[in-house]
C-alpha cells in the first residue's frame, strides 16, 4: 500500500512503525471472511481492511470526525485478522496507533467519557472493583434481567496449597499474576493453578504489590497510566526474578497478552526497557507449562464430558497457541466437543461489551449456540473476561480450563450431579 504521511508523522517513531505496517498490506480481502464485526454488520469499514484505510487517511493528514472514531471503536482487537492476513500485517499494532491519534483529535461526547473513566477508575483496581461487586450483588434481585445476569454470584473454590518455608529438594518456584477483575470474580482459578503445579513438584507464588496487568487502561487509550501499571508490576517480581524464579505464570490469557508486550510498552524507559523485556520473555500460559508435564500425577475423580471449549481470541490470535489446550486437556482424559467457528470472538474483549454491548450482544448469543450444540457438561475457556461474558448466557457452568484438572476444585462435584 502506498502512503504519504503528513509532516507531523513523517518524523515521528510511531508514524514509522505505522508507515510500515500499511505498506505491508495488499489489499487482498482475507481479513473480511474472518473479521465478527464485518459479518455482523456487513460494512467496509468495519472490517480490518476498512480500518486500515480509515487510519491511513488519519496520518495522512484528512480530517477525521465521530464517525471514524466509531469505526475504530467497533473493532474487537481479536486479531483473527492477524491469523488470516498472508502478509502478516500487524493490524492490531496499527489499530493502537490509530485510536490513540484519534484520541488526541477527536472529542468524545461527556457521556462517553464518563463511562471510560468509570471503567478504568474502577476495573484495575481491585478493592474498588470488590466494592462495586458486592454492590452488585446486593441489589441484584432489584435490576432488570439483562444488567442481573451481567452480575455473577459469589464462588467457592480450592484453597491455596499449603507450601513449607523452605522449598522442597528440586522444587521449581514460579510467579503468578493475581490481577485484578479475576481476583474477585473466580478466586478459584489461581488457586487451582496453584495446586495443579504443586502436584507437579512447581511452588507458584503471587508478589506482594503486584496487580492489574495495564490492559484495561492501555485499550481505553490511557498509555500512561498502563505504562505505570507495568513499571509497578516488575518492581513487585523483579526480587524472586533475581532469586530464581523461572517463569511468571498468567491464567488470563488478555492479560498474559498484555503482560507479554510490556518490553514494546516501555521500550522508550531507559529506567525500565531491559527489565521489561526479560519479564516479557518469563511470561508463561498455564498451557505452555503443562503441555511439557507428566500429568498422571493430576489423576482425580472420573472425567465429566463431552467438554465445550472456547479459546479466548488472545489465546489463538495474540499468543498463538490455539489447540494446545485442547490438546492438554484431551491427554488428560476429557472428550472435547466440536464447535462451530471456533476463531471467531464471543463479544467480550475486555471493555468491549460495555461500550458495544449491542454488538457484544449478538457475538456472545453466536458463541453459545456454537458452544451449547453439543449438549457438553460445561465450557471451559481460559480467559476471565471471556468466562464472565459467557456465563450470563450460558444454559450451563463455565470455568476455566486449568480448574478441570485439580480434582479438588468443587466444579467436578457440580459436574457430576448433572
Amino acid at each position: 500500500m502506498e502512503t504519504r504521511l503528513a509532516a507531523p508523522f513523517r518524523d515521528q517513531a510511531l508514524g514509522q512503525e505505522a508507515d510500515r505496517v500499511l505498506r505491508s498490506c495488499v489489499h487482498c480481502g482475507f481479513c473480511l471472511a474472518t473479521c465478527p464485526t464485518y459479518q455482523l454488520l456487513g460494512s467496509e469499514l468495519d472490517s480490518p481492511r476498512g480500518r486500515i484505510y480509515l487510519i491511513k487517511q488519519v496520518l495522512e493528514g484528512q480530517d477525521a470526525g465521530a464517525r471514524t472514531q466509531l469505526h475504530l471503536d467497533r473493532c474487537l482487537t481479536c486479531r483473527s485478522c492477524e491469523t488470516t492476513c498472508p502478509s502478516g500485517v500487524r493490524y492490531g499494532r496499527l489499530l493502537d496507533i490509530g485510536r490513540a491519534v484519534l484520541e488526541a483529535r477527536v472529542p468524545r461526547t461527556p457521556w462517553a467519557r464518563l463511562r471510560r473513566w468509570a471503567l478504568n477508575f474502577v476495573l484495575p483496581h481491585r478493592r474498588r472493583f470488590a466494592l462495586a461487586l458486592a454492590l452488585g450483588r446486593a441489589v441484584r434481585p432489584l435490576l432488570p434481567a439483562r444488567l442481573a445476569r451481567a452480575v455473577p454470584a459469589a464462588v467457592s473454590g480450592p484453597a491455596w496449597p499449603a507450601y513449607g518455608e523452605e522449598p522442597r529438594a528440586g522444587e521449581r518456584t514460579m510467579l503468578v499474576l493475581e490481577g485484578c477483575v479475576q481476583a474477585e470474580l473466580a478466586p478459584s482459578i489461581n488457586a487451582s493453578l496453584a495446586r495443579v503445579l504443586e502436584r507437579l513438584g512447581v511452588r507458584l507464588l503471587p508478589a506482594p504489590g503486584a496487580g492489574c496487568c495495564g490492559a484495561i487502561g492501555f485499550h481505553l487509550n490511557r498509555v500512561e497510566e498502563a505504562q505505570a501499571l507495568a513499571r509497578r508490576n516488575i518492581d513487585a517480581w523483579w526480587p524472586r526474578i533475581e532469586g530464581g524464579a523461572e517463569a511468571i505464570v498468567v491464567s488470563a490469557s488478555g492479560c498474559g497478552m498484555q503482560v507479554r508486550d510490556y518490553g514494546h510498552l516501555l521500550r522508550d524507559d531507559p529506567d525500565y526497557a531491559e527489565r521489561a523485556a526479560r519479564v516479557a520473555a518469563l511470561v508463561k500460559d498455564p498451557v505452555e507449562i503443562l503441555e511439557n508435564e507428566d500429568l498422571a500425577a493430576l489423576a482425580g475423580p472420573e472425567r465429566p464430558g463431552p467438554i465445550a471449549f472456547h479459546p479466548p481470541c488472545t489465546l489463538q490470535h495474540g499468543l498463538r497457541l490455539a489447540g494446545r489446550v485442547e490438546a492438554v486437556l484431551a491427554g488428560a482424559g476429557f472428550t472435547l466437543t466440536e464447535i462451530e467457528d471456533r476463531h471467531l470472538c464471543c463479544g467480550s474483549a475486555g471493555t468491549y461489551s460495555i461500550l458495544q454491548p449491542a454488538l457484544a450482544e449478538q457475538l456472545g448469543a453466536r458463541k453459545i449456540t456454537a458452544l451449547e450444540r453439543g449438549d457438553p457438561a460445561c465450557i471451559a475457556t481460559a480467559n476471565i473476561g471471556c468466562q464472565a461474558h459467557l456465563q450470563a448466557r450460558a444454559g450451563r457452568r463455565v470455568v476455566h480450563w486449568v480448574e478441570l484438572l485439580d480434582p479438588e476444585n468443587p466444579v467436578h462435584k457440580a459436574l457430576r450431579r448433572r
